[in-house]
């Protein structure tokens, strides 16, 4: 009878060498994307007592050395999203060309040319009375969203935000036919190589709730589950997807990111061919911060641990608030 020797998988986890020479996933900070708040009306940063180390930067200098700081560590892109001045039941702020976005961009691409990506969020809810993705009507006493009358909306914001100096629109509204009313007006005008990532499936989350103070976009009724998909549901992320795709996505995305890792791997292996970003959002960035914080966890480690679960899930792109940190402790090494 023929023996083998003994299979010891230990000899392959000896030292730091030897694990890094076999890793099967990595992290590459050009593959990250920082997200920042930008707010009218302010002088200096504000905190986000929600969002330790986060703060709203006015559209001048604090953001352009902001912005400057995270160049300077290997940071290449950047999602904005507005704080206005103002908000109605139309969301004009967020289509005016001296919107709080539209200032941002412009200041941003006339201070760093081509040297950095600018992708523009683009929704309602930030700049609308009522808090909602879309265009409120009232219906047999009722107050719904208004699916088809809230494209238009979005499709203006979009083009506006395309004529600001954006690379790249994100429509985050999670209404039906959005990507294909934002790919039909952008095309009309001329802005054929602006690309579109969609936040193609976007689940109806409490890990939202910090951003929505951070950006002050809490609905002042209800709720947004009638829109965003329901958590217990991962199958129904490929219509989604599948539908932004004949729309005219170029990326997809899948937020929120590291309590979905499931869905980020389902939708990678059903649309290889389609990057695909992942969006690590405010509340599991603020649970992270609270327990590193109160000493339960080591920051460094437990970041880099979810990022590159992330990334081992299937995501090619990784929205995160930690992106300056992370570009920082990959220069010093990944403590694996």
């Amino acid at each position: 009878m023929v023996t083998f020797p003994t299979v010891r998988p230990r000899r392959l986890r000896n030292n730091k060498i030897i694990r890094d020479l076999i890793a099967q996933t990595s992290i590459n900070v050009s593959q990250l994307v920082l997200p920042i708040f930008v707010k009218e009306n302010i002088n200096e940063p504000e905190k986000i007592e929600s969002m330790p180390e986060i703060f709203r930067y006015p559209p001048n200098d604090y953001l352009t050395k902001f912005v400057q700081q995270a160049y300077e560590l290997g940071i290449r892109s950047f999602i904005l999203f507005g704080i206005p001045s103002y908000k109605d039941d139309f969301a004009s702020s967020a289509y005016a060309k001296d919107g709080i976005i539209q200032k941002s961009l412009g200041l941003l691409r006339q201070t760093f040319g081509d040297k950095i990506l600018l992708i523009a969020d683009e929704c309602t809810d930030e700049y609308i009375s009522h808090g909602h993705c879309g265009v409120v009507i009232n219906k047999n006493g009722k107050a719904i969203i208004d699916n088809d009358e809230s494209l238009e909306v979005h499709a203006r914001i979009a083009l506006s935000q395309a004529e600001a100096g954006a690379d790249i629109i994100a429509p985050s509204s999670m209404m039906d036919g959005v990507v294909g009313a934002i790919r039909k007006k952008l095309d009309e005008n001329g802005y054929r190589d602006i690309s579109i990532m969609s936040y193609s499936v976007k689940y109806a989350s409490t890990f939202y709730s910090p951003f929505r103070d951070a950006a002050y976009s809490k609905p002042a009724f209800g709720d947004r589950r009638g829109y965003q998909m329901d958590p217990r549901n991962s199958f129904e992320a490929l219509k989604e997807a599948e539908l932004d795709i004949e729309e005219g996505a170029d990326i997809l995305m899948v937020k929120p990111a590291h309590t979905y890792l499931d869905v980020i791997r389902i939708v990678k292996d059903n649309f290889p061919y389609y990057p695909l970003a992942a969006y690590h959002v405010s509340g599991e960035y603020s649970m992270i911060k609270a327990a590193a914080i109160n000493g339960w966890i080591d920051e460094r480690t437990a970041v880099l641990e979810i990022t590159t679960a992330i990334k081992r899930a299937g995501a090619d792109i990784i929205i995160t608030y930690f992106a300056p940190k992370i570009a920082e402790w990959l220069k010093e090494g990944v403590p694996f």
